[in-house]
């Protein structure tokens, strides 16, 4: 494309020029005006010499016109996936790149949004204009052709006002009219509730035809089902339920699917609910006084989850002296209150070098049994009282204990050491000083012997022999700690070691802590990435089945990442609820943004773009046609920025009238002897009439 211009490239600077031409231009002006002999030939000569010194050139620019940009936006997110709007996008993609290859003033930018490998903020939302603004950042605005969006209409980041673009946006809409749905959604779910307390909470049933009728809906904590109520179309309605475990908990709704209705992944609603217990009664029972006492004292009294009753042992009964009875203790301790009638209420129970010596009656001892069976905890702090002659073994708690003393104490420095299964148990994994040898902490000096230890032996002291067993008696758990020299750790005796830590652990494993249970399974989300932990004391807990929100199952492989902890994850592309097993392990876990923006609403809809694309000159219709398996799609007519840019069946694009220069060519009009000829004529005419 070429284009001719003139312009001037003066001889003398402008400045020059305009002092010396100003005045001679006046003088011949006033020469014409006063009509004097000569003036014509005068301003003649005046005009050529000025145009020898302006020098005017004639420009010829070479041009390449540039293409016009268009942004073609297909929607890629979950809700595409339904129906036959899959299809129709990708019909529509096809036809429409046809169409606009047929013009070569066109740039195509093609833009997916929304596919699985984008990052996990993109898919909770589907967000066109983010993306078509990225598709135009480098494009000046004079250059943008338009816009065309292939999507289902639920879009959730539609500008209040135009696009900051002058150029017409076009639609087309996936789906079909006069679609049908139904779906659930939790409208008040509190996000924290009391382990084992209920909590209020309440939902709603919507329906897209108008339908008040009533609904029956399923009620599932954790994947286990808790019940089925009935709820009324379009109202609020209460809910309770009793928060069962700590942790997260996942309390699931689901309505059945009705016949004809577009989608059932609506039709079911979570909520995470963290449990938190309230605190955690413990009933610590303590012989004669030792240095010791007051480790186990004063670790239960930091724990601000942790309500203790302490029981102690100042004076045995068979210690005689005058000392007036008022004057031995303040208030009488509620033996039977606390062993009898509240002994349940206790989260454990421990027994700090407590020997038999008739302070507690002997049927008390059965009733600590008993409650262990039933699912209590017991830990047996043991000294070495436990293998003289008063030792409770000996008493009815007998069978609750996991090991029955020798008569044998074991006076002998050594380091405690993890056994095998103690480097993989939750309570004595990977303890501070642990991984080294010798282990980087403090010696102790007494260890009692026992024999036949039922349980799993997670520390070993002197000569290879016990020192720490957990055990699972019926419904119950006991611990026992056969040295009472932890306290030694705690006085920080050459260097110490992590007292705490182990006695932490000890003593929430005891009451059941989810986190430190030996076989576990959990699962999250993180991003659109299934993470999977397993906690177990076998070698190898083998693959973990995952059941996906469509039904599909995969095999997820798990590689050990510590002792006892095995990991693996799934990537997916799919938002919702995924079911893990292994062996007789299940968990639930939600991938992806909790009741999706994707799925709250579902029905296709031209009503949200219609307003940003009329406001631009553009157009919002519908793809499906009469013909089932295809597409109507429009014709693409490229048109002037000021024509009318839609029609019936077609839709316009805007043509740029944006260039690059490729070349320029200059032809000096006043140049060469030509000018020289012209100028000499002026000026010799100019001397021939003023001699006359």
């Amino acid at each position: 494309m070429n284009n001719w211009s003139l312009s001037f490239e003066p001889l003398l600077s402008w400045p020059l020029l305009a002092a010396v031409f100003i005045p001679l231009a006046l003088l011949a002006l006033a020469g014409l005006f006063l009509r004097q002999r000569g003036a014509v030939m005068r301003a003649i000569a005046l005009a050529a010499l000025a145009a020898a010194l302006l020098n005017p050139v004639l420009l010829d620019e070479e041009r390449e016109p540039l293409q016009s940009v268009v942004a073609l936006v297909v929607d890629r997110s979950q809700s595409q996936s339904i129906g036959e709007r899959e299809q129709q996008a990708e019909a529509a993609l096809a036809g429409m790149k046809e169409r606009l290859a047929r013009f070569g003033q066109f740039d195509v930018r093609v833009v997916e949004t929304g596919r699985s490998d984008t990052a996990a903020g993109d898919r909770t939302e589907t967000r066109l204009f983010s993306a078509l603004q990225n598709a135009f950042r480098d494009v000046p605005n004079s250059r943008i052709a338009g816009a065309v969006m292939i999507t289902d209409g639920q879009v959730h980041d539609v500008p209040a006002t135009a696009p900051d673009f002058d150029a017409p946006l076009h639609a087309l809409i996936t789906g079909h009219e006069g679609e049908k749905d139904r779906r659930i959604r939790f409208e008040k779910a509190p996000r924290f509730g009391l382990v084992g307390k209920p909590l209020d909470m309440t939902y709603r049933v919507l329906a897209t035809d108008g339908n008040q009728g009533t609904v029956d809906v399923n009620i599932a904590i954790n994947g286990r089902q808790a019940g089925v109520t009935q709820a009324q179309v379009g109202r609020e309605m209460p809910l309770q339920i009793i928060v069962p475990n700590a942790g997260r908990n996942i309390v699931e709704l689901s309505i059945p699917v009705e016949d004809g209705e577009l989608t059932d992944t609506n039709n079911r609603t979570i909520a995470l609910v963290d449990g938190i217990r309230e605190n955690l009664r413990v009933l610590l029972v303590s012989g004669e006084p030792h240095a010791g006492e007051r480790t186990w004292r004063n670790l239960l009294k930091s724990d601000a989850s942790v309500d203790l009753v302490h029981f102690t042992i100042l004076r045995p009964p068979e210690k005689q002296d005058a000392t007036p009875i008022h004057e031995l203790s303040l208030i009488a301790f509620p033996t039977r209150e606390l062993f009898v009638e509240k002994i349940n209420e206790f989260d454990l129970i421990i027994f700090d070098r407590y020997q038999h010596r008739d302070v507690l009656p002997i049927l008390y001892y059965d009733y600590i049994a008993e409650y262990v069976e039933n699912g209590g905890a017991l830990l047996i702090a043991a000294g070495p009282e436990y293998a003289g002659y008063s030792t409770i073994a000996n008493t009815p708690l007998m069978s609750a204990l996991p090991a029955m003393p020798t008569g044998d104490v074991i006076d002998k420095a050594f380091y405690p050491r993890l056994t095998e299964l103690g480097q993989r148990h939750p309570v004595t994994r990977g303890l501070d000083g642990s991984a080294s040898e010798p282990p980087r902490w403090g010696r102790w000096f007494r260890t009692v012997r026992i024999e036949n230890p039922q349980g799993e032996v997670v520390m070993k002291g002197a000569d290879e022999q016990p020192l720490l067993l957990l055990d699972h008696k019926g419904e119950g758990r006991v611990g026992m700690l056969l040295s009472d020299q932890g306290w030694l750790w705690a006085r920080g005796y050459e260097g110490g070691g992590p007292h705490v830590q182990l006695y932490r652990r000890l003593a929430h494993w005891l009451m059941k802590e989810p986190e430190l249970e030996e076989e576990r399974l959990t699962a999250d989300g993180r991003g659109m990435v299934l993470d999977i932990r397993r906690q177990t004391m076998s070698e190898d807990p083998g693959p973990v089945q995952v059941t996906t929100p469509s039904g599909k199952t995969v095999d997820v492989r798990l590689s050990q990442s510590e002792p006892g902890i095995f990991t693996g994850s799934l990537e997916t592309d799919e938002i919702g609820l995924y079911q893990v097993a292994n062996g007789d392990l299940s968990t639930l876990a939600h991938v992806g943004p909790v009741n999706s923006p994707e799925f709250t609403d579902v029905l296709s809809t031209p009503d949200k773009l219609k307003p940003v694309a009329e406001a631009v000159g553009g157009s919002v219709r519908r793809l499906a046609g009469s013909d089932p398996a295809g597409v109507d799609l429009p014709s693409v007519v490229p048109v002037r920025p000021s024509a009318q840019a839609s029609g019936n069946d077609w839709i316009g694009l805007r043509n740029t009238e944006d260039s690059v220069l490729k070349s320029v060519s200059s032809v000096p009009l006043f140049g060469g002897f030509l000018g020289l000829g012209l100028l000499l004529l002026a000026l010799g005419g100019m001397w021939y009439r003023e001699g006359r």
